[in-house]
């Protein structure tokens, strides 16, 4: 059975004598992950065992695929926080519910891990909300190891893959003739697997390094807990005195594995003719939390009543965490702090980066909305900056100070936390480090996260050019349900939800640093929220063989249960005179309001809306009471029982709220859905078209599957997307013409026709 471990204080020292062992990470040891213990071929393999990873593997085999998990030291490795302990967040957590309307892994897990449950903008709008919760590290890699376990069809091997075995003149359909095809992967053994699809979900390994000051390593992440072991030791022990842990070990030595591995296999894809760029993220210090002093710091709890991320979880009404549930603080930065980081960065203290500058000189490229200490001094000068401090798990005393992500010297660190109040005796149990990594420009995908490149191979993660747990989890997904049945691909839109608009941006408008989902990047996030994600993609789920038969059921009893909510909120109505008398201000139409549109109005709620029509003594009211009732945080739902929970209530009422918004973007949603009609050939030749040869640049690199596509690639011009749209109704109706002779020679005609209709 696997421990956790638990630091214990002495002055300002810690001692590896006094490590003892923790509770279990979980109530009961979890099943091994069935092992392939042979070199045959398999349908899909997945490379790296990060949130990406275990998405794609999991996706993989739920569409019957017979799937293969390769990573170093898997018990080590699979399901690692390598950064922050936490899941969801704004926009994130819509992202997390989108998994999980999916069948995947990451809210369950969550919910299974979760120690601290906090709903984001919980005083704004629906659609802005983010479900957000901390994680017990040791608790999240445990319950996802479980997670796949219990996949039919998934079996992991331990070891590094180091390139792809590659076959020429494949005849995909979906790449211009000639791409080569993926036929298996080679192993740093020499070993070959074969598959005919294989997912690369390498993270930031892809030629990491990290940045310690000036000190600097290949690797693609620091293992926390090995860290810590050797912070230990350089407390004051001797190596004799601190038999190294050898879960701790592995996971050090798998990370070595894998960095070497993730070298090679960017020098495959610079054979391959990718585009690679270089990005660059970052990681907070680790704090000891019985050093710090919470008595100046601001206490941040979790919810009364917890959400959880999964609808299975929602389904009984009553949901609990299964875990203790702790509080987190904030504290934040002070002048002291900005003062000496702006010393060091003066001075050339810090990570100089591949291209010989450091943070403050442009040396590197990081995420906009997660920037280092270092950027926000930088950016926003004069500023004191939040740092949330956040327990790493409920057996260990390891504190995660976000919001203070650094690549300054070791005694910088150390001078730069005594300047945060609450901090000033912090034992820094390991430093803060930057990781520079390469990345895939995702403009050389499809839609699918299929490369254009070799067909077979898909892309999900980082590697992608994105940041953060949940946009490598939304990828994974996608990209290993579509590794699985490349031919009945899951298409998912802008307009049905975050996870298309996640994958519409990358693939057609690239990225140049850190890509963050964000709700502002989707334009129908009124109709895109975290409450609707199984109603908007469950059933998506269930056609494309990726959804089990229970998650099925629970879905369609809760469509049910909120359209009946609907039918009663549209039922019952009022005059605007019983409406005043409830306290709403009406107009004087003398026409009758029915309930849901009630609920569309600034400050309306379910419990006056009910009180009005009780008042009202309306038709239906008593029916109306009961679900104000039943609406209330906490409240159980009978077993087997129809009757709607609070969930089903809530997602009714936003839905009702913002219906007349929906209804004026219906038209939108449906010309963008007869532009994604539109198809455009992967073959194309936009050079021999009438075309700006800005237009032909920007066409030829992203190479849009659709006209949808095409619209919102920047730069691409009106009169371009006129060309296009007449090209493709030329071949439309070419091909129409002739395939109605029903000969193959016809087809093969209308094809000629349309390339040549194309140079008009």
């Amino acid at each position: 059975m696997r421990h956790a471990l638990v630091f214990h204080q002495s002055g300002n020292m810690l001692r590896p004598s006094m490590f003892r062992v923790a509770r279990p990470w979980t109530r009961h040891p979890p099943r091994p992950i069935r092992a392939f213990s042979s070199t045959r071929d398999v349908d899909v393999i997945v490379v790296g065992g990060g949130h990406a990873g275990c998405e794609a593997a999991a996706a993989a085999a739920r569409r019957g695929a017979r799937t293969l998990l390769i990573t170093p030291s898997p018990s080590a490795t699979i399901g690692e926080m390598s950064c922050n302990p936490s899941i969801g967040g704004l926009a994130k957590g819509t992202l997390v519910r989108e998994v999980d309307a999916l069948d995947g892994l990451m809210g369950r897990v969550a919910d299974e891990a979760g120690i601290q449950f906090r709903m984001l903008n919980a005083s704004k709008g629906p659609a802005v909300r983010g479900p957000r919760a901390q994680m017990d590290r040791a608790l999240y890699k445990a319950a996802m190891q479980a997670a796949l376990a219990a996949v039919p069809g998934l079996e992991v091997l331990d070891a590094s893959v180091v390139d792809l075995v590659l076959e020429s003149g494949g005849t995909s359909p979906r790449h211009a003739a000639g791409t080569p095809a993926v036929a298996g992967v080679r192993l740093a053994d020499g070993r070959t697997v074969g598959a005919r699809a294989v997912v690369i979900t390498t993270g930031t390994f892809l030629r990491g390094v990290i940045h310690v000051g000036g000190e600097r390593r290949a690797a693609g992440r620091i293992a926390s807990a090995v860290s810590l072991d050797a912070a230990a030791r350089a407390a004051g022990a001797g190596a004799a005195e601190a038999p190294a842990d050898p879960d701790l070990l592995a996971a050090q030595r798998a990370d070595e594995r894998a960095a070497g591995a993730a070298t090679l296999l960017a020098q495959t894809f610079a054979r391959l003719g990718f585009s690679l760029g270089r990005l660059k993220t970052g990681t907070p210090p680790r704090l000891d939390g019985r050093t710090i002093d919470y008595g100046v710091c601001e206490p941040q709890p979790g919810d009364a009543a917890p959400t959880p991320f999964s609808f299975l979880n929602m389904e009984a009404g009553d949901w609990a965490p299964r875990q203790p549930q702790v509080r987190c603080h904030a504290t934040h930065t002070s002048a002291a702090t900005e003062a000496l980081v702006r010393e060091a960065m003066a001075s050339g203290r810090g990570a100089v980066f591949a291209s010989g500058a450091t943070v403050a000189g442009g040396g590197c490229v990081e995420p906009r909305y997660c920037p280092s200490l270092e950027t926000k001094f930088s950016r926003f000068p004069g500023r004191a900056h939040h740092v949330w401090l956040e327990p790493e798990g409920l057996g260990t005393a390891v504190v995660y100070p976000n919001g203070i992500s650094n690549s300054m010297e070791v005694a910088d660190q150390a001078r730069m936390l005594a300047t945060i109040p609450g901090l000033e005796r912090a034992v820094m149990l390991q430093p803060a480090y930057a990781v520079e990594y390469d990345y895939v420009d995702p403009r050389q995908l499809l839609p699918s996260l299929e490369s254009r490149r070799a067909a077979g191979l898909w892309l999900a993660g980082q590697i992608n050019g994105t940041t953060g747990y949940e946009e490598a989890a939304a990828q994974g997904l996608l990209a290993g349900a579509n590794a699985a049945a490349p031919g009945d691909p899951l298409a998912l839109s802008r307009s049905d939800s975050y996870l298309g608009v996640l994958a519409d941006d990358l693939v057609g408008r690239g990225t140049s640093e850190p890509y963050r989902m964000l709700s502002a990047r989707a334009e129908f996030r009124l109709a895109l929220r975290a409450d609707n994600a199984d109603a908007r993609l469950t059933p998506r789920g269930v056609a494309a063989g990726l959804v089990g038969a229970g998650r099925a059921r629970a879905a369609a009893r809760r469509a049910a249960a909120v359209q009946a909510v609907e039918a009663l909120l549209d039922d019952v109505s009022l005059t605007p005179h019983a409406w005043a008398r409830g306290g709403f201000a009406m107009g004087s139409n003398g026409q009758r309001v029915r309930a849901s549109a009630m609920l569309a109005r600034p400050g309306a709620d379910l419990a006056g809306v009910a009180a009005a029509a009780a008042a009202a003594a309306a038709p239906r009211a008593a029916d109306l009471a009961d679900l104000a009732a039943a609406a209330v945080p906490g409240t159980a739902r009978a077993p087997g029982s129809d009757a709607p929970g609070p969930a089903d209530v809530a997602t009714a009422v936003h839905n009702c709220h913002y219906r007349p918004y929906l209804e004026k973007q219906a038209a939108e949603v449906a010309e963008m859905a007869r532009d994604e009609a539109l198809h455009l050939p992967p073959d194309l030749d936009y050079a021999a078209m009438p075309l700006s040869s800005e237009d032909v640049e920007k066409l030829s690199t992203v190479r849009p599957t659709c006209l949808a596509a095409a619209r919102r690639i920047p730069g691409v011009t009106p009169a371009a997307i006129v060309l296009l749209l007449q090209h493709v109704r030329r071949r439309q109706k070419a091909r129409a013409a002739v395939e109605a002779l029903g000969t193959e020679a016809g087809r093969e005609l209308a094809d000629r026709r349309a390339q040549r209709a194309a140079t008009v």
